[in-house]
């Protein structure tokens, strides 16, 4: 007769606890690695300051009337406050990244003209560059598209998207400094 039958004290084979309190194994798996929400001052902060940074952008733009600049730079605004860890947020990225997707986006309206069909191949060719230079900034594709789709004038576009890379970037450097308790930016420059 097995242990377990036979009424004594001696323990028998370990049983799976049927208690809610330990989580199967595929919630655990699914609840992630994702980092603490922030608090809600510096949600605020970083909120306010890529605000203030995006309206200035805008404001620009609609001077020399160049305002298609915002959604690329709106999601590199995005990725350089709220993960600037990541490679992806880092100057060397986010600068030459756009640079690069600048000169194939003219490049690519020279060869094939303005079409969906180019600005396609704008973004995979910007996205390939990128990769191999080790500059990976996704918005910077959307920058090609833009060119591709829209042919803004060089000598008006280029200077604008330059100086609005390299605000964004001061802009994440000040802001990372003006509260002590908030992540480094940039974790490197080049």
């Amino acid at each position: 007769m097995d242990a377990v039958d036979a009424g004594d004290d001696t323990p028998g084979p370990a049983l799976p606890s049927a208690s809610p309190a330990a989580p199967p194994r595929v919630r655990t798996r699914l609840a992630g690695r994702a980092p603490a929400p922030p608090s809600r001052r510096a949600a605020v902060h970083s909120v306010g300051a890529v605000t203030a940074v995006l309206l200035a952008l805008v404001a620009i733009g609609s001077v020399i009337h160049e305002p298609v600049l915002i959604p690329p730079l709106a999601a590199s605004a995005a990725i350089i406050h709220g993960a600037p860890r990541l490679p992806l947020a880092q100057p060397r990225s986010v600068i030459l990244g756009h640079l690069m997707c600048v000169v194939i986006g003219y490049a690519v309206v020279a060869v094939a003209g303005s079409s969906p069909w180019g600005a396609a191949v704008a973004a995979g060719v910007s996205l390939a560059a990128m990769t191999l230079t080790r500059c990976p900034h996704s918005p910077a594709c959307a920058t090609a598209v833009v060119i591709v789709l829209n042919t803004p004038a060089p000598a008006t576009f280029v200077p604008l998207l330059m100086g609005s890379t390299a605000l964004l970037v001061l802009a994440g450097w000040a802001l990372s400094r003006s509260r002590p308790s908030s992540t480094r930016y940039p974790a490197y420059w080049w």
